[in-house]
């Protein structure tokens, strides 16, 4: 077996060379902030349909005509709502489960249906994207149970969907729940169907990482005050920030699958992902690290020359891990 090895490149962390293009963006993304209300003084269904909507920062994703939606029924009779998208030529390689980002407590599955498109068309694999239960109205373990329990029924074969090859992934707090969902499956279930992990800035550590509590107060997309916001809404206070179950930053983390770990070198998470790929990595998988520099968090989600690059290396390493397994 192949000696795995992370490489950090000082160039993707200095100022200088940050990609015109994102400092653009960036300045963009700060001033739409300015000119905004504070989202935690509205309520929390008013943000919702505003993202839903298109009307808050990330740009309006147009929902997919040709995703199929269905229903899991998870533990105790629960329904989850889950969208299917095939590839659109028909040909599909495996499956890929994809959990939506929003910080626990926005976000529903279909917002990402171009995105997901995109990945299915560039991959060969169908996409199942879950509609995990929110907080705070379903504060942990509610999320990380319905992520559980489709995860589970995908790799037992009681999903409608092809099981050749099955890859995992998500964005944000979409990446907390993917990582979570393998150690549950590697530990309750002693299963570990999936042969890949697509992991985008991630939050691992709910205690916070220094790069978190030290962010600038203005916004970028998040600041260290919504990371908190988040968390004390899907958090309840009898669990322990740093325990394993919650901050997967702090779970053994043998035996999981190869790992595809981007974040943007302005993203306040930074430090959840070179934390979380160094521990990968010392627990004996391998890992591929990519660092933007100049991107801000999930900055894939604007039409930048940066985003479609940072794109394409997520298709390339689950094409890659679809040729060649292990």
């Amino acid at each position: 077996m192949a000696k795995a090895r992370l490489q950090i490149d000082a160039a993707d962390f200095d100022p200088e060379g940050r990609d015109p293009e994102l400092v653009a963006l960036n300045d963009s993304i700060r001033q739409e902030h300015k000119q905004r209300p504070d989202p935690w003084s509205l309520p929390i269904d008013k943000v919702r349909q505003v993202r839903r909507e298109g009307n808050g920062i990330f740009p309006y994703a147009p929902r997919d005509k040709a995703a199929e939606t269905a229903v899991h029924y998870g533990s105790a009779g629960r329904e989850i709502p889950i969208r299917i998208l095939r590839p659109s030529d028909g040909a599909t390689r495996g499956t890929y489960l994809h959990f939506h980002g929003g910080g626990w407590v926005f976000g529903r599955c279909d917002e990402g249906d171009p995105a997901l498109r995109k990945l299915a068309d560039a991959t060969g694999l169908t996409v199942v994207s879950v509609d995990y239960r929110l907080a705070p109205e379903h504060p942990f373990p509610a999320a990380p149970d319905d992520c559980t329990d489709v995860a589970l029924a995908l790799a037992n074969g009681n999903l409608d969907v092809p099981r050749g090859f099955l890859a995992i992934g998500g964005e944000s707090a979409g990446a907390h729940l993917a990582v979570l969902t393998l150690i549950r499956l590697r530990d309750e279930y002693k299963l570990r169907p999936f042969g890949a992990a697509n992991l985008v800035a991630g939050c691992y550590d709910l205690s916070l990482t220094p790069s978190v509590r030290s962010a600038p107060e203005e916004r970028l997309v998040l600041n260290a005050e919504d990371i908190k916001e988040f968390i004390l809404r899907f958090v309840p206070d009898h669990y322990h920030l740093k325990d394993p179950q919650v901050s997967p930053l702090y779970a053994s983390l043998h035996d999981l699958p190869p790992a595809r770990f981007s974040c943007g070198s302005c993203d306040l998470l930074l430090d959840d992902t070179l934390f979380m790929a160094s521990r990968w990595v010392a627990s004996g998988n391998s890992a591929d690290l990519a660092i933007t520099n100049g991107g801000a968090h999930v900055f894939e989600a604007f039409p930048t020359k940066a985003s479609t690059r940072s794109l394409e290396g997520m298709y390339a390493f689950l094409r890659k891990k679809i040729d060649f397994p292990g």
